[in-house]
């Protein structure tokens, strides 16, 4: 019985020395890793948002903030982009959760008359080659310079004004969804050519 309990006592100690072990060393590379992860994930915001909104002298990110949507359900981020002081435009992060493999989070920017002057495909999972196709300029060059007012933002097949990606129109639905959810909360904010 005694080499039974040495045994177990051995096993017990090993088992406690290599959980501190992988403790400390996953404690160690998360403050190791932390920095850049933050740096890299602001360098992404910070594209997504030049990417959008031109001409700006502030930084958008400093100055975020978030607006409940319309249905009081969620929030957005807003990045208020400034010359000289004055409000030119705002980036506004949005997102649907229709898309065919999940999320899709757009950056959407919108004059302050409302008017759409670019969308960025921040991140999605959609199809390689059908849903995918969301980045590409001929699909997105639809919205641009267009105000939600005077747009549908629907595909054509629901009644609405956007060309579906050839074989994606779930994966359109839920971009144009997006951008309608974006405008919504904008408009909502008391922005664009409506609340003037």
């Amino acid at each position: 019985m005694a080499a039974i309990a040495s045994s177990f006592k051995n096993m017990t100690i090993t088992l406690v020395l290599v959980t501190l072990v992988a403790a400390v060393s996953m404690g160690y590379v998360f403050q190791w890793t932390k920095v850049p992860i933050a740096e890299a994930r602001l360098a992404k915001q910070l594209k997504a948002i030049e990417a959008v909104v031109k001409g700006y002298d502030n930084n958008p990110v400093l100055e975020k903030y978030k607006v409940i949507t319309p249905d009081g359900k969620d929030s957005l981020e807003f990045f208020p982009a400034k010359a000289d002081g004055n409000l030119i435009g705002m980036a506004v992060k949005t997102r649907s959760s229709k898309g065919y493999s999940g999320d899709i989070w757009l950056m959407v920017g919108f004059s302050m008359k409302g008017e759409i002057l670019k969308v960025y495909v921040v991140e999605h999972r959609e199809t390689p080659g059908l849903g995918s196709k969301m980045t590409d300029l001929k699909f997105y060059q639809q919205f641009v310079g267009k105000n939600p007012e005077q747009m549908k933002l629907k595909v054509k097949k629901d009644g609405g004004d956007v060309d579906a990606i050839s074989g994606a129109t779930i994966s359109s639905r839920a971009y144009a969804e997006a951008v309608q959810l974006a405008y919504d909360t904008f408009k909502a904010a008391n922005y664009g050519e409506a609340n003037q």
